[in-house]
């Protein structure tokens, strides 16, 4: 039953491992693709809990409308994304959606000496969408968009950098875990064509 509650648990965790904060915010949805995606960002503290974790905790608690602009803003940047990894032509409703996201939601840079340069937390949460809608500008339309890369597993398709080059899958150890056994299951079917004479299995 612990181990049970575990897994339950886990499937909600919050991954922060994908390269940088736009990318995790793709990534409050897991199975995106699947008949039974996962919604992290199930409630307004829960989305305070990420920007919180992700160092954006805004001045004025999420609400409720702020909650469904992230997850607005999280859909129209992984339709561009998805369109710039495939080599496609992005939905122009989609750019258009992001464009005037961004014309609405000015943020000035306000920096700040501490122990360490900072910068003045975001008003709003809306404001701290707006940072991390800039930052996908900037990945998406500069030299680093082709470090990005898209999960294999038909129904994850997460977002990553892989900046060397060597990654085949997202960091989600389930979906590396279910790639391997797939194919190790087609070579052992395919060894086991070759002995018995027959056409490999495609």
């Amino acid at each position: 039953m612990k181990r049970y509650a575990f897994l339950v648990a886990d499937k909600y965790a919050f991954r922060f491992d994908c390269g940088s904060t736009w990318l995790n915010l793709l990534a409050t949805k897991g199975r995106s693709f699947s008949a039974d995606p996962v919604e992290r960002l199930g409630s307004p503290a829960r989305f305070a809990e990420w920007l919180e974790r992700s160092e954006l905790l805004p001045v004025r608690a999420p609400t409720a409308a702020e909650l469904a602009q992230a997850i607005r803003l999280r859909e129209t940047l992984r339709v561009l994304v998805l369109a710039t990894i495939d080599g496609t032509e992005p939905p122009a409703d989609s750019v258009t959606d992001l464009s005037v996201f961004l014309a609405e939601h000015d943020d000035p840079v306000h920096l700040i000496a501490a122990d360490r340069v900072r910068r003045e937390p975001p008003a709003t949460a809306s404001d701290a969408l707006a940072r991390i809608a800039r930052q996908a500008v900037d990945h998406l339309t500069g030299t680093d968009r082709a470090t990005l890369k898209v999960c294999p597993e038909h129904d994850c398709r997460g977002v990553f950098t892989d900046t060397a080059g060597r990654r085949r899958w997202c960091p989600s150890p389930a979906c590396a875990s279910r790639g391997r056994v797939r194919a190790m299951r087609a070579r052992r079917a395919t060894d086991q064509a070759t002995n018995r004479g027959e056409p490999a299995p495609t």
